[in-house]
């Protein structure tokens, strides 16, 4: 394998990822109201994409799993996307409140936009020390199937109050739009880091030459 490959998949280059994201978005453009906080959002906003998507993928690799025989790799593949989609989730949460205290100026609980992911999270957790604590291949890709199909419709059907509906792409900037596409691509590729660093940590994909 080559260094490339296997750098690729090692926590240095999760930590270069990282910083790369905060690094683009303390360099991205204000906005007239929100001002520098709008780097905050950047990153907000790439972060519950990039767990919103994990789990989704989590669900197909756990049907996948479902339909084709004997995919032990499969349902590992399923486990180690749903711990990543885990970590954002559950990162995700707590920037929510910075964004709101930065914002509105305090905390608003009763925001679906809050109070939905936050009780998903929950249940995310939940789901993840069940299924770690039975340790059935099957059980594991039926729950992350499950949880990603009721996650993608929760959020489908959730309203706003005072959370705005998609500030970036109604901003009109191309500067801004660019900028935080960016984040979006950096944060979608420390989520396949990090999936691939968990994923390693059971099945080795090539062994190191």
């Amino acid at each position: 394998m080559s260094f490339s490959h296997r750098f690729f998949r090692q926590p240095i280059a999760i930590l270069i990822t990282l910083a790369l994201i905060i690094l683009v978005a303390l360099l991205g453009p204000m906005e007239k109201t929100l001002g520098s906080n709008l780097r905050l959002i950047f990153v907000h906003a790439a972060w519950v994409w990039t767990g919103k998507l994990a789990f989704g993928l989590s669900a197909i690799a756990g049907l996948l799993a479902l339909i084709l025989y004997k995919q032990e790799r499969l349902v590992h593949l399923s486990r180690s996307i749903a711990y990543s989609a885990l970590f954002f989730w559950l990162t995700y949460l707590p920037m929510s409140l910075i964004v709101m205290q930065v914002n509105w100026g305090g905390f608003f609980f009763d925001e679906p936009r809050w109070r939905v992911p936050f009780l998903l999270g929950i249940v995310a957790v939940l789901l993840q020390g069940g299924l770690w604590a039975f340790n059935n291949e099957r059980l594991t890709a039926v729950g992350n199937l499950v949880f990603g199909i009721v996650l993608w419709w929760q959020l489908g059907g959730v309203e706003n109050i005072l959370h705005p509906e998609n500030p970036i792409a109604q901003s009109g900037s191309t500067t801004i739009m660019g900028s935080y596409t960016l984040i979006l691509v950096l944060t979608i590729l420390l989520g396949a880091q990090l999936t691939l660093w968990i994923y390693e940590q059971r099945h080795p994909i090539l062994k190191d030459a």
